[in-house]
């Protein structure tokens, strides 16, 4: 089951979109920025048919 979100990058401010795969429950995960490429942490928590998506930078 895949989402797409939609966040702004903690360092640089830029729109970018994520692609979430639900299906693997509660996750803790880097990507890069696709801008500036500086590593973020998304945390995806799922609670029965609601998700929350947190988007932080590796200093907060």
């Amino acid at each position: 089951m895949l989402e797409t979100e939609f966040y702004d990058c903690p360092y640089c401010g830029e729109p970018a979109e994520a692609v979430l795969d639900l299906s693997g429950g509660d996750q803790t995960y880097i990507e890069d920025c696709p801008v500036c490429c500086r590593p973020i942490i998304f945390v995806l928590q799922i609670h029965d048919d609601e998700w929350m998506l947190e988007v932080r930078s590796e200093n907060e």
